[in-house]
């Protein structure tokens, strides 16, 4: 009978949240090297690029992939042998362990986790508590999967109750478009089918545990109606177009992840949960004999590619900024951004908003400014900021016509498309919506030379910062006209898939 230790299993969740936090899994990386050398799309292979590069960066300096350290899932089997030496519940000695991986100095990640138990949304300061789930197997050993779910891509979960003789391959196919890029493609699509509604969010949360494997699969031929259905919704969500970030190109899913369980004549419960290209999960075993050991990744692992400004990119000054130069900015363009930016999210906007509808002077000027949305990661040793990537745009889209039309800004630099509504505000006040890669977190903080809280400081991450950057890279999204490259990137690939018939299958 093996004792499992309180320390040890302290101990081996601090270490595995710290592992995947800088270091990507290695068939992700595999993988993703392997969409960057097919990708034909201008845009999307540098997207990948940056990602790959920022990839390597966080592996080489420890610190996060993501500035969105995510929600911690942990995934525990104990085999009905083992005894523990500790009266705590299981549940506080696993959050004991994600506090102190959070909290740990030498890498601080970011508290996101809010207290929603008077619907306050406080911040728990240390990212606790995690969402457990525990199963009782046979044995004498404990397995432990644990995981960091971003938020943008945990927000584009689906599910729906099918119908027993509906077509599981054309929901799919049908919803992922549905999803946008706010869950930073190219990533995994993990699906669960049967059981009950909460089952196979399970089953779908679960399968994304597992090794990205696709180009083996096609290479040996599928054998099983999982397999063939995995490979049909593989080619089939590539054919889609949709691309690396959204902006067109052959790869928006790197594998597709599927998990089944029985379910009642009357139902087909289907669940699917998108993996971002922040994918982070760690596999460990304890037997008593100590805490868990992960091995380090060999940097020679990593595909050879350096990320470099595109040569024909626009030079921007964000501190002589004018209305008129936004409304000459095109589509798709690349720029350099330099000068001072500001910083700010959803309860930044809200914020604002009251202010503005109490008739309250705002602390910040926003005339002929340009917001970031964007909540970095505490800096340490000699940064200026922690990781500071963009967050999902679409949640700042109420506020968008309250911000162009009200305080005088006139640029916005985010992550992912944009709604309607937003997108007729952009146009109406002939502002611009720039887009930084989701997926690149350190590599963008590179060009933050300065950092300073403005105004709501009690916000922390949340608070309205100013920057001062140097040659930081967007692109243009939604220029003045309200012309979307995430509509004409996507319909552009989708139509040249099938003309020339472009290769979206693992290499």
């Amino acid at each position: 009978m093996a004792t499992i230790r309180k320390a040890d299993l302290i101990q081996s969740v601090a270490d595995a949240l710290q592992f995947i936090s800088y270091y990507h899994p290695a068939d992700y990386i595999r993988a993703l090297g392997r969409a960057y050398e097919r990708e034909q799309s201008p845009a999307a292979k540098d997207a990948i690029a940056q990602i790959l590069s920022n990839s390597r960066m966080c592996a080489e300096g420890h610190r996060p992939i993501c500035h969105d350290t995510g929600i911690v899932n942990v995934f525990v089997k104990v085999g009905m042998n083992v005894r523990f030496d500790f009266d705590a519940s299981f549940e506080d000695v696993i959050n004991e362990g994600v506090r102190r991986a959070y909290l740990d100095p030498d890498n601080k990640l970011r508290a996101s986790v809010l207290d929603e138990s008077d619907f306050g949304r406080k911040n728990t300061k240390d990212n606790t508590p995690a969402v457990i789930n525990v199963q009782l197997v046979p044995g004498d050993k404990v397995e432990i999967d644990v995981a960091a779910k971003g938020g943008g891509s945990e927000a584009k979960a689906k599910f729906a109750m099918l119908n027993p003789s509906d077509s599981i391959a054309d929901w799919v196919v049908k919803t992922v478009p549905s999803m946008g890029a706010g869950w930073c493609p190219p990533g995994m699509l993990g699906i669960g089918v049967g059981g009950t509604a909460e089952k196979a969010m399970l089953l779908a949360k679960e399968s994304l545990m597992e090794p990205i494997d696709m180009a083996e699969l096609k290479t040996r031929g599928a054998k099983t109606a999982v397999d063939k259905l995995r490979v049909e919704l593989y080619d089939r969500v590539n054919a889609l177009g949709i691309g690396a970030q959204g902006l067109g190109g052959l790869s928006t899913v790197l594998d597709v992840k599927i998990r089944t369980y029985p379910a009642h004549a009357a139902n087909r419960p289907v669940a699917m949960i998108p993996n971002c290209a922040a994918t982070r999960h760690a596999h460990f075993m304890l037997d008593g004999s100590g805490p868990a050991e992960f091995e380090e990744p060999k940097l020679s692992d990593w595909p050879a590619v350096t990320w470099q400004p595109d040569s024909s990119s626009k030079k921007v000054s964000l501190d002589t900024l004018t209305r008129e130069e936004v409304a000459s900015w095109k589509p798709g363009q690349r720029l350099l951004l330099s000068g001072k930016l500001l910083t700010g999210r959803d309860a930044a906007h809200k914020r604002i908003q009251e202010f503005l509808e109490q008739k309250k002077p705002l602390p910040v000027d926003f005339t002929n400014r340009v917001i970031y949305y964007v909540g970095p990661v505490d800096p340490v040793r000699d940064e200026v900021v922690g990781p500071a990537g963009p967050t999902t745009s679409t949640r700042m889209d109420k506020f968008t016509d309250t911000m162009l039309g009200k305080t005088g800004l006139i640029a916005m630099v985010g992550k992912a498309e944009r709604g309607p509504a937003a997108i007729e505000s952009i146009r109406k006040h002939k502002a611009a919506y720039l887009m930084a890669v989701g997926g690149a977190a350190y590599l963008v903080s590179k060009a933050i030379r300065k950092s300073r809280v403005l105004a709501f400081e009690d916000l922390g991450m949340e608070a309205i910062y100013e920057f001062e950057v140097q040659d930081m890279p967007v692109t243009v999204a939604v220029d003045a006209n309200g012309t979307s490259v995430h509509t004409t990137g996507p319909a552009e690939w989708s139509k040249k898939i099938v003309e020339l018939k472009l290769p979206v299958t693992a290499a």
